[in-house]
């Protein structure tokens, strides 16, 4: 495997002028990266816990940060903080759209909850993600009552309604989630397999792509999967030469039972870059307390009654979440990682999987991912001279760069690759 991350760096060569166009030569300057280019992600939901959404519809009118401001309780002040903690790590937040939540009745749907939330966080310059447009799971119990035919004019109301609703705000979608068992779903009936089953799985898929793509031509529509075997390259393969426009892969890798190691994941994203895509590791999670049997096939199986987290299983997780994230980051393809949840209280199948303890305290991972993030990953600030012609290098971590003297500003994006040149106007 690649042990560089070279490939994550560039160099934006920016001229300096003042607000009448004057060069500013031999000038100090401060630089400072304020955004990576990279997606450093997390849910931004629990069904229980700690809720950025309900933080955000309790903050709608603070623009300011993060602080609820309208409910002075203890529980706020530790939203509040755990909120603070969430927006130190990460830029890029998913948000669920569930079908069977957020229309639980037909013709009664309601995701205003959500598009305060997707403000929210856009407010603090943070991308959104929507999950999913469709899966067979928490598809509503009504569809069923429908005919094929229903059910599919259904489907693309529910979809091309969402995408088209929230444009702007989210621009990138989970359009389809877990497409390899889609056929073969057994666990509960629903619609969704029906209609895959009638249709064929290709067809579904190529719907539910088509319809997002024509309610926002400018989203960004990926597919996505826990099934990392040859089935879903499987289903990719089929769907691309089917004509779908995926714009990226979605890899699953919840490791409840352990961490499956450098060499394994290093494999796992040679075979999926082998299509040409990006790749976003969409829903990732370690586990700081004992590890899930390894008999256990489907992780909701194992779901005790105390799943805590402790000093060694914390040790062991700061240093596989390290080993983990420098393996994506370090291979060219991936252009995101989604951490799923950031504290133990509400996780999902209640494992000690989050950053933060049910207490509210930060576990030995949380500052080894701030150590990466924010220092080895970041150009923190500093002093730079322009030179005779009143330019300056901005050199680091791809992302966007603020240059600054006295009171005056101005920002530009440094991108992987070749060098760049630009102009930047310091103004007010």
């Amino acid at each position: 495997m690649s042990p560089t991350i070279k490939h994550r760096e560039g160099r934006t060569v920016a001229t300096i002028v003042d607000a009448h166009g004057a060069l500013l030569p031999h000038t100090d300057v401060r630089v400072e990266q304020t955004h990576h280019e990279f997606g450093f992600g997390n849910i931004g939901f629990a069904d229980a816990g700690f809720d950025l959404i309900a933080l955000a519809n309790e903050t709608e009118s603070s623009a300011d940060d993060a602080s609820p401001g309208v409910v002075d309780s203890a529980a706020a002040e530790r939203g509040a903080a755990l909120a603070q903690d969430w927006l130190t790590l990460f830029n890029t937040a998913t948000l669920p759209f569930y079908w069977s939540r957020v229309e639980p009745v037909r013709g009664h749907r309601d995701t205003s909850r959500l598009l305060t939330a997707a403000r929210w966080f856009a407010r603090h310059e943070v991308a959104v993600k929507g999950h999913p447009l469709l899966w067979h799971t928490l598809a509503p119990q009504w569809l069923m009552e429908l005919s094929d035919d229903e059910a599919e004019a259904a489907i693309r109301e529910r979809i091309g309604g969402d995408v088209a609703a929230f444009a702007g705000v989210i621009d990138l979608w989970d359009v389809i989630n877990e497409p390899v068992i889609l056929p073969v779903f057994a666990v509960e009936p629903n619609a969704v397999t029906r209609l895959a089953q009638s249709k064929g799985p290709i067809e579904v898929i190529r719907m539910a792509f088509e319809l997002a793509r024509a309610a926002n031509p400018a989203a960004r529509l990926v597919i996505n999967d826990f099934d990392l075997s040859t089935d879903y390259e499987v289903v990719i393969s089929r769907c691309l030469d089917a004509g779908v426009e995926i714009d990226a892969i979605g890899l699953q890798t919840h490791m409840h039972q352990g961490y499956r190691g450098e060499d394994a994941v290093w494999e796992i994203l040679e075979r999926f870059a082998r299509f040409g895509l990006p790749l976003q590791m969409t829903e990732t999670s370690l586990v700081s307390g004992e590890l899930m049997p390894a008999h256990i096939v489907d992780l909701n199986d194992f779901q005790p009654e105390k799943w805590p987290s402790t000093t060694k299983g914390e040790a062991r997780q700061a240093d596989e979440i390290v080993r983990h994230y420098r393996t994506l980051v370090s291979h060219p393809s991936v252009e995101s990682l989604t951490y799923w949840g950031l504290a133990d209280d509400g996780a999902w199948l209640g494992a000690p999987t989050g950053l933060i303890r049910a207490d509210g305290t930060r576990k030995p991972a949380f500052d080894a991912l701030h150590v990466l993030i924010k220092d080895e990953w970041w150009h923190s600030r500093t002093r730079l001279r322009t030179d005779e012609a009143g330019r300056v290098p901005l050199e680091g971590f791809a992302g966007t760069y603020r240059v600054s003297r006295g009171g005056l500003k101005a920002e530009t994006t440094v991108h992987r690759g070749p060098d760049r040149h630009v102009r930047l106007v310091l103004e007010r």
